[in-house]
């Protein structure tokens, strides 16, 4: 969704992990313009605890980032497991190749302004906005 400045993505899903995998592919969308040519050549683990489900989206989407600033991995395929405010998850993709993957968005930070992780009837709902 559209924010000044700012990006924001907004994730529906089933359950908690589902919620947490899509949105972390939805970050990836906006950083490499076409997934469909990432190849999962790699893999990558993430463990982290936070207070609060909102707090581990953060968190989660922040370490992707970093992995991605730092290491200049594209990440596609995601098994996440979220237990209480735990989330343990594998992640595959591949180095960014500016020859096979052109870049979208330039996200600078996931921000904590309008965070939400809810379970609403139909299922699971999170909005995050990022600076770009």
């Amino acid at each position: 969704f559209e924010h000044t400045a700012d990006v924001g993505l907004r994730v529906r899903a089933g359950d908690v992990n589902e919620l947490f995998t899509d949105a972390a592919r939805g970050m990836f969308s906006l950083i490499v313009d076409d997934l469909d040519h990432v190849r999962p050549l790699m893999t990558e683990r993430f463990s982290i605890s936070a207070g609060s489900l909102e707090d581990l989206l953060a968190d989660w989407l922040s370490e992707l980032l970093y992995a991605f600033e730092t290491r200049k991995v594209v990440l596609v395929q995601f098994d996440v497991q979220v237990i209480d405010s735990t989330l343990v998850a594998t992640a595959a993709g591949e180095p960014f190749d500016s020859q096979r993957h052109t870049v979208g968005n330039e996200i600078k930070a996931v921000t904590y302004h309008g965070l939400t992780v809810k379970r609403t009837p139909s299922g699971w709902l999170a909005e995050v906005i990022f600076d770009i």
